[in-house]
């Protein structure tokens, strides 16, 4: 018997499974990956009796290998908020998911665990960039204000460091700040223990937004906005949380950051008004690479030939 946990290389994912194994600590494989490398089932080879944890990542895009897992006789524990299509019955899947807008899957395990683990929860959450909730979960808890604005930090950090084309591009890999963090029940204590750890996230991030800080509008209405990113590892890093700060500055306004590629397609990111959030993974599926979750959503590979295409559907999408 063998035990894998699969989960998304963000911050969500990584807090989600940090909570599960410090309740339930097993000794198993990891499968991860950046942000963007979801299809992560995949990479598992299962037989009768394994154990498999899948965390982050949607069930539409791992729909053929989770069948595939279950006939091979293992069971599965999936939690996710992310479009889930067809869910399989059987007797070895337990799934909780949750596609509301307002959900995180570190909210999901959280609340399964009744929260053991409330502030790696947190953390998580504020990393999806879910601020008013995870505030909303930490109402009757003993946090001061300046702990809550650490746990805060590290979530978009966290959230920050699993962007990238690839590992390379990371500043550690996700199987690695899993590894980090693992042993602490509470996420200050790694603040403070791993200072340099977090120093280093936090530079990266400081010195990446900087970056961005430069780039332009180029294309932009009453309640959309275009932003193109050069194909530069830095960009490639901050792409999602630009994003998620282009939505906290401009709550009325949908976003879009494009990021060139190599192949001289595009990688997208796309957020939803703050004020109203759905909509982005609709938009997004509609493009071959393309999917996500109701406020946020993106394209892996978006064609250039279609890039007006994309543009006119995104105003179309966030018209008043």
């Amino acid at each position: 018997m063998a035990d894998y946990d699969v989960f998304n290389g963000d911050a969500d994912g990584i807090c989600a499974l940090v909570q599960l194994r410090q309740l339930e600590p097993r000794d198993s494989t990891l499968i991860t990956g950046v942000k963007r490398n979801i299809q992560l089932l995949s990479e598992v080879n299962a037989n009768v009796g394994d154990r498999i944890t899948v965390l982050d990542i949607s069930m539409a895009k791992n729909g053929d290998d989770l069948k595939r897992v279950l006939s091979q006789g293992a069971t599965v524990f999936y939690v996710d908020h992310h479009a889930a299509g067809e869910v399989p019955v059987s007797s070895s899947l337990i799934s909780l998911i949750n596609e509301s807008p307002n959900v995180s899957t570190s909210l999901l395990v959280n609340n399964y665990l009744r929260g053991a683990r409330l502030a790696w929860g947190v953390v998580g959450t504020f990393g999806d960039n879910l601020k008013a909730v995870a505030h909303g979960m930490l109402k009757n808890s003993e946090f001061s204000s300046e702990q809550i604005e650490l746990l805060e930090k590290l979530g978009i950090y966290m959230n920050y460091n699993g962007y990238g084309s690839d590992l390379m591009d990371l500043h550690f890999t996700p199987s690695e700040l899993y590894g980090l963090v693992l042993d602490y029940e509470n996420p200050l204590d790694f603040i403070s223990d791993g200072r340099h750890h977090f120093e280093k996230l936090e530079a990266g991030y400081q010195n990446d937004f900087s970056a961005v800080r430069s780039v332009e509008v180029v294309h932009q209405t009453a309640t959309t906005a275009v932003f193109l990113l050069p194909d530069e590892a830095w960009a490639r890093r901050v792409s999602g949380v630009f994003s998620n700060d282009l939505t906290n500055q401009y709550p009325e306004r949908a976003h879009a950051v494009l990021t060139e590629k190599p192949n001289g397609c595009y990688l997208v990111s796309v957020r939803a008004p703050l004020d109203n959030r759905v909509g982005a993974s609709l938009l997004c599926s509609q493009f071959e690479s393309g999917g996500g979750r109701e406020a946020a959503a993106g394209i892996n590979d978006l064609p250039a030939d279609q890039l007006g295409e994309f543009i006119d559907k995104f105003e179309q999408s966030y018209q008043d």
